[in-house]
């Protein structure tokens, strides 16, 4: 353990090259929504990217995010609804252009869960309650969050194959958040 000091008022000293206990450690939620955010915003606000260069940088920064969620096992529902509240937050975007992001990065997460084994239905859940607890910062009906964050999935499901989209499919017959979400008829079966 070695100490350093900091140039603050205070002086106080800083801990370095410790390992935190699991109880100090910060929240995995927080990190992945805080690094989602960040990184959006760097690209929809630092460089003005708009329309499809904008979605290619939120595919890039929610395909490496869903890639990491996986492969580290922790809980994809948590994990997930980082991703979503993060793409919200970055963006900045409200309503229709919301949605759309929404939906688009949902597509990207079911994808890349099935393409590794994870646990979809998890995804899915987080993927909803995302949504939902973003709702009234993208100006939306939570009803209409909900529901077009499942289509997004339900078109990534689609693109990973018939049994994916019949896990997302049982996954989203439950209630989710207290919410029943509302498929178009099509998709519904």
């Amino acid at each position: 353990m070695t100490e350093e000091k900091t140039d603050n008022a205070a002086d106080q000293p800083v801990v370095t090259n410790v390992a935190l206990p699991v109880s100090l450690k910060p929240d995995g939620f927080a990190v992945i929504l805080e690094s989602v955010t960040r990184k959006i915003a760097s690209s929809a606000k630092g460089t003005g990217l708009v329309g499809a260069p904008l979605q290619e940088a939120i595919s890039e920064v929610v395909t490496t995010a869903a890639r990491e969620a996986v492969e580290t096992g922790g809980d994809l529902l948590f994990g997930t609804k980082a991703i979503i509240m993060g793409v919200v937050r970055g963006t900045g975007a409200t309503k229709d252009a919301a949605l759309q992001m929404v939906a688009h990065a949902s597509r990207i997460i079911i994808h890349h869960t099935a393409d590794r084994n994870g646990n979809l239905a998890a995804a899915i859940k987080g993927i909803v309650l995302g949504a939902i607890a973003s709702a009234r910062t993208m100006e939306v009906e939570t009803g209409r969050a909900a529901s077009t964050a499942a289509q997004g999935a339900l078109e990534g499901a689609s693109e990973a194959g018939s049994v994916t989209v019949e896990r997302v499919l049982g996954a989203l017959k439950e209630p989710i958040g207290g919410n029943k979400v509302v498929l178009p008829e099509p998709l519904a079966t």
